[in-house]
């Protein structure tokens, strides 16, 4: 399968191209999206460490009191970035941090290691880390611990994916998939192999890339529910082969699934569709995932994949 992922810069300067095609400033794209999103929706924490590598840090994003519900009962959601597992920074996607917390969830983002300094599965176990963080520090951020998720975009929801459905990797930080209300994949690859891109080869170093690092494979019926999202338009990786393959596993292993499949979004603009002062670009992704965790719904309509 021939996927050609784009780097986290890329994503993030694709989408800000897109937002503003028509704005001339001398400021960066990412800083111009970074300015229009809300900063008096959420109270951010920034730059917590879960591990000793300086890569293995987070930041906390956490609803404002008299906007959502009561302490204790709030869903807490772990978002993991793309970037083909060599590129991206938590700061990017601050846009994604405030979508959700303003919402009413909890909002953890962490870095982790990437490539080439590292290959599979030293990033899968990186989230498995930061994962191990929000169980432990649920409580103490006032979340409800029955409501705990991973999601992802791109590779991200790759990560989030093997945390979900691969016991190992929660396994090795003295946790397990069980403890997870559900997943959330927009745009993820799960079903991969063969490797044609540069630098998802070098991430998994192709060709040793053991078959077992297929998320498709480690469906079960005791795998968590799932929210996955795909843009009809993905040039980048084939939504059928993926997002509709796993869904098609998880409804034969009798897990409950949803699916929302967007016309007008491609790869890029699925996540960026998230981002408050960009969602004209078509799209209510954002509803689906608050419908999920069990918070109000914005509004609008998706399509579901069949």
């Amino acid at each position: 399968m021939n996927l050609h992922f784009r780097s986290a810069r890329a994503v993030a300067l694709s989408i800000a191209a897109c937002a503003f095609a028509l704005v001339l400033s001398a400021c960066s794209p990412v800083k111009l999206v970074d300015r229009l999103t809300p900063d008096d929706t959420y109270v951010a924490q920034e730059g917590i460490a879960y591990g000793a590598d300086a890569r293995q840090k987070l930041d906390v994003y956490q609803p404002l009191p008299a906007r959502t519900a009561a302490p204790g009962r709030r869903p807490l959601i772990v978002f993991f970035y793309g970037g083909t597992w060599s590129s991206g920074d938590r700061a990017m996607y601050r846009f994604v941090g405030e979508a959700l917390a303003s919402q009413g969830a909890i909002v953890v983002i962490p870095d982790y290691r990437l490539s080439p300094g590292v290959i599979y599965p030293a990033f899968v176990q990186d989230s498995a880390r930061a994962m191990k963080w929000a169980f432990d520090n649920a409580a103490r951020l006032g979340a409800d611990p029955k409501r705990l998720y991973a999601m992802g975009h791109s590779s991200g929801a790759y990560n989030a994916a093997m945390l979900a459905l691969d016991p190992r990797w929660l396994g090795e930080v003295g946790a397990s998939p069980g403890q997870l209300a559900g997943w959330i994949g927009l745009a993820g690859p799960y079903d991969f192999l063969p490797l044609s891109d540069p630098d998802a080869q070098r991430a998994f170093d192709w060709p040793n890339t053991p078959r077992d690092s297929q998320p498709v494979d480690h469906v079960t019926a005791a795998s968590p529910p799932a929210l996955l999202m795909a843009a009809r338009n993905d040039r980048v990786v084939d939504p059928v082969r993926n997002t509709a393959q796993m869904a098609a596993r998880l409804r034969a292993a009798g897990v409950r699934v949803e699916t929302r499949e967007f016309d007008g979004l491609g790869h890029v603009t699925l996540i960026g569709a998230v981002a408050k002062p960009i969602r004209w670009l078509g799209g209510p992704v954002v509803p689906p995932i608050l419908d999920f965790v069990g918070l109000a719904r914005e509004g609008g309509r998706s399509a579901s994949i069949q």
